[in-house]
């Protein structure tokens, strides 16, 4: 192999691994993010998935990324995505999304505007000229977007934490940045003065009357870089409001179906789950971090989710598989489990969901 494609193929396996999370082993150093009690997913320096998998080594990171089975995705633009410009505010019982892009959603609900994981950039990579790019403009214009009300940010990954995106939305709406611990550090760097609500798992937030915001366990890590690996926490949230529970979930690893399991025995159902449905592939390598769209489904149901917005695919190329696999993973899931294809809703950028009312879930076996 010629220097300059060996420099190129390493280059993009490693701004892929610090956008998607997937680092070089690190050594056990002080955790200048968080300083805090251990407990059962902290040891003092690192958070940790309890009874889960640790994420893979840099040796598998080669493996993988010289694998030759990544799939060629479209130099032009999603055909199904468009640009739409939102309503001020939605309330009563209405519960709307409308995706941006990726795990970026406009979730509006009770008269809150909420943005998830938002990343307006071109590149999900700590560098402006290199690593994994968008390949459809986000569905919502920067300038478009109605008065934010508040952030939830599940974990530092580029392709969820986007600082560029967070100092201008700090300057044009001054919301409120809810994320889990440790995060703080990044959000302060470029807007300093951010209101920021940190949360560990099990905290709960009121940030409206009648509107919490819980924080609870999702099966992923951590990282910017190549040396500091979990020593941030990642989570998933759960947002209880009068129209409804809304379940939202950034990144997770299916983890045996645990989390979900929790969260529908805690919360006993839910109006809405939000759920990465891409960048599952190669299952060897990604099985730990990213469900595939099947596991979605079985989260769905074990959650007792009545409706579900898939994200996660068809903006950003992280993994092996082609950008309409999982659409077409999605629709045999639905069969295989018997769920009507009405209740799930992968979204396309600009896409806009009003989230159905009178669809009580029912508790289903898994």
């Amino acid at each position: 192999m010629k220097r300059r494609t060996f420099f190129k193929w390493s280059l993009a396996g490693a701004l892929v691994a610090v956008s998607g999370g997937i680092t070089a082993r690190s050594s056990m150093a002080a955790n200048r993010y968080y300083k805090g009690p251990v407990s059962d997913h902290f040891d003092g320096t690192r958070f940790f998935n309890p009874g889960g998998v640790e994420p893979n080594g840099f040796g598998d990171l080669l493996r993988w990324r010289f694998n030759g089975q990544k799939a060629t995705w479209p130099e032009t633009p999603d055909p199904r995505a468009t640009v739409v410009k939102p309503d001020a505010a939605v309330n009563g019982q209405a519960l709307r999304v409308t995706m941006v892009g990726h795990a970026s959603m406009l979730i509006q609900v009770a008269g809150l505007n909420i943005l998830t994981d938002p990343v307006w950039s071109e590149r999900a990579s700590p560098v402006s000229f290199a690593g994994p790019r968008r390949v459809s403009p986000p569905g919502i214009r920067l300038e478009d977007l109605p008065r934010i009300d508040v952030v939830l940010i599940s974990h530092n990954h580029y392709d969820h934490l986007d600082q560029p995106t967070i100092a201008s939305l700090e300057e044009a709406h001054k919301p409120t940045f809810v994320t889990p611990l440790g995060n703080d550090v990044f959000i302060r760097k470029v807007a300093p003065d951010a209101r920021i609500a940190l949360m560990d798992w099990g905290d709960a937030l009121d940030v409206a009357e009648g509107v919490k915001i819980h924080c609870e366990p999702a099966h992923h890590w951590s990282a910017r870089g190549l040396g500091d690996r979990r020593k941030a926490l990642w989570a998933a949230f759960v947002l209880s409001t009068p129209a409804g529970r809304i379940y939202h979930v950034g990144d997770t690893g299916f983890h045996d179906g645990i989390n979900y399991r929790a969260a529908g025995e805690k919360y006993g159902s839910f109006r809405l789950a939000i759920l990465p449905i891409g960048a599952y592939e190669p299952r060897w390598f990604m099985k730990g971090q990213h469900q595939n769209p099947d596991e979605a489904i079985q989260g769905m149901r074990l959650a007792n989710a009545a409706s579900v917005v898939g994200h996660h695919f068809a903006t950003i190329q992280l993994t092996d598989e082609a950008m309409d696999a999982p659409e077409k993973a999605l629709v045999a899931a639905l069969q295989k489990h018997d769920i009507d294809p009405a209740r799930v809703r992968p979204l396309h950028a600009g896409e806009v969901f009003d989230v159905p009312q009178d669809v009580s879930a029912q508790r289903t076996p898994a």
